[in-house]
């Protein structure tokens, strides 16, 4: 690490988790300042002019949403020959992109909820439920909207009837871009944060809300993170299947997670993030936190992980 002396904090941007990674960026920069790093905090919304990296001997990536998860950042990183924390360009193409991460799963035979991708909403959209039962030839009662790229539970709705459809193409922030149909897995949600290659504590989410949304996420206080509790053997197999998920899409580093468990105790793959948030609600924070890790530790080895 004695190489390691300029740091620079990409964080801000554009997207609609701009304030999510303000309070990310804030928090890594006042680590890397008491780590003794001659950091520098910059607000990016323009990823095409980044000569101004090349001063720097790494580049921690807290930019979250397409500026800081698509792989167009890393890609050109990478090009340049600039160090930066986190999964590499293919990993964060293939993760970015819900449709797309989901068919790698099940190409691997990674359990993942089903469903389905459509354009955009803003044209007139056949029932969701018709089109599920003649995909997978079964009914189904409820399922999630989602965008096919971006985080923090941005334009994501419970789909209960034709009725709470129309609602949520009336309130989508963006309904011009192609979105994804879900089936729900209504039981318990895990998530489990990666750091090296190894698993940190699992958390149980467990909010009061309808399901773990934005507000859920950054603003209520009654969201529960708490440690799993788990047997031996299940504790493992959540690992493992974690592990094999986040390593079947090519990520490294540190990265998150996200799984649910349905009534009958079988595991699904949500999703993976790999630029997690790094706020004081943040699911990776925590989960080192229950192994001992501090956050300004964590910070440190994220970075550590980069330069290896």
């Amino acid at each position: 690490m004695a190489n390691i002396k300029q740091i620079i904090i990409l964080f801000g941007g554009s997207s609609s988790e701009r304030e999510v990674s303000i309070k990310s960026g804030e928090g890594i920069f006042q680590a890397c300042q008491d780590l003794g790093y001659d950091a520098k905090l910059v607000d990016l919304n323009n990823i095409s002019d980044l000569d101004f990296l090349r001063e720097f001997d790494i580049v921690f990536i807290a930019l979250h949403g397409f500026e800081g998860e698509s792989g167009t950042l890393q890609k050109d990183l990478d090009e340049m020959g600039i160090l930066y924390t986190g999964s590499s360009y293919d990993a964060c193409k293939n993760t970015w992109n819900k449709s797309k991460f989901k068919n790698i799963l099940e190409s691997k035979s990674i359990p993942t909820p089903r469903g389905f991708s459509i354009k955009n909403l803003d044209k007139e959209i056949q029932s969701p439920f018709s089109i599920f039962k003649e995909k997978y030839g079964e009914e189904i009662k409820e399922l999630f909207l989602k965008p096919e790229e971006d985080g923090s539970s941005i334009d994501i709705f419970q789909i209960k009837s034709l009725a709470d459809l129309s609602k949520s193409v009336l309130s989508a922030k963006n309904t011009d871009r192609g979105f994804l149909f879900e089936e729900s897995i209504d039981h318990r949600e895990f998530t489990v944060s990666i750091l090296n290659n190894k698993c940190l504590p699992i958390l149980e989410i467990k909010t009061e809300n309808s399901f773990y949304d934005y507000d859920a996420k950054y603003i209520s206080n009654s969201t529960q993170l708490t440690e799993a509790d788990f047997e031996k053997d299940l504790k493992k197999e959540i690992e493992d299947l974690s592990l094999e998920a986040f390593k079947a899409l090519g990520c490294s580093g540190w990265g998150r997670v996200d799984l649910l468990q349905d009534k009958e105790g079988k595991f699904y793959i949500l999703e993976i993030n790999t630029v997690p948030g790094m706020t004081n609600h943040s699911c990776v924070p925590k989960s080192a936190a229950l192994a001992g890790i501090s956050y300004k530790k964590l910070v440190d080895l994220i970075i550590e992980d980069a330069y290896l």
